[in-house]
């Protein structure tokens, strides 16, 4: 009996080693095998991988959070225009979240060289000045070019005394002259700009301006 049982035991897991090995999948007997190919692309891969720094951590966190409100204001508005603005303002934007208010734009002296007579002459000046080591910046006003800015400065008893310092360096044919008088009036202040928000302004562009932060 206790032969009988054992070859029993023996001929069962023969049968059942051919059966999950797939022997029998001829005669339909095999066990059921995975058809998802959607898991095999759900699969990491793990060469892919790439441990981060805790700095490349920190900047991709930083770029998946949305900024903060900013407080962002306009340059002093043109009068004519206010009227326009506080109607399209009103319509576009939500009430609270913006507001006019008194505006100095102060004046600004520069020390001047220049006009030249064209810009060949303009251009031997400032390898003049780069031999001295005399920082310089070109002027966006149409009045004074060719010519370069060496300096601006609030006052002009500011802009004097940088003069003064530039002649102890040789610099003999610039002057002090006033670059923009002070400008009054009103500009627009908008003290919590999220995104949302911002793209509402887009709209208000041709009459608000470039956009700077609230000083």
């Amino acid at each position: 009996m206790l032969r009988l049982l054992v070859v029993v035991l023996l001929v069962a897991n023969a049968a059942y080693f051919a059966w999950a090995q797939g022997y029998l999948q001829s005669q339909g007997l095999a066990p059921q095998g995975e058809s998802e190919p959607q898991r095999l692309e759900q699969q990491l891969q793990p060469q892919g991988l790439r441990i981060l720094s805790p700095s490349e951590s920190r900047a991709k966190v930083a770029a998946a959070a949305p900024e903060p409100p900013a407080c962002l204001q306009t340059g002093v508005l043109d009068e004519a225009l206010l009227p326009k603005l506080r109607t399209a303002a009103t319509e576009a934007l939500p009430q609270g979240s913006w507001w006019l208010e008194n505006a100095v734009v102060p004046a600004r002296w520069i020390v001047y060289m220049g006009q030249y007579p064209d810009n060949e002459v303009l251009e031997k000046k400032k390898a003049e000045l780069r031999t001295r080591r005399v920082s310089f910046q070109a002027l966006n006003n149409p009045a004074l070019q060719p010519g370069l800015s060496l300096g601006s400065y609030p006052t002009q008893e500011q802009a004097d005394q940088a003069l003064a310092d530039l002649g102890t360096r040789g610099i003999r044919t610039a002057r002090v002259l006033q670059e923009r008088p002070a400008v009054t009036g009103q500009r627009m202040r908008l003290p919590a700009v999220d995104e949302a928000l911002r793209g509402r302004l887009n709209g208000l562009k041709p009459v608000l301006g470039p956009l700077e932060a609230c000083t």
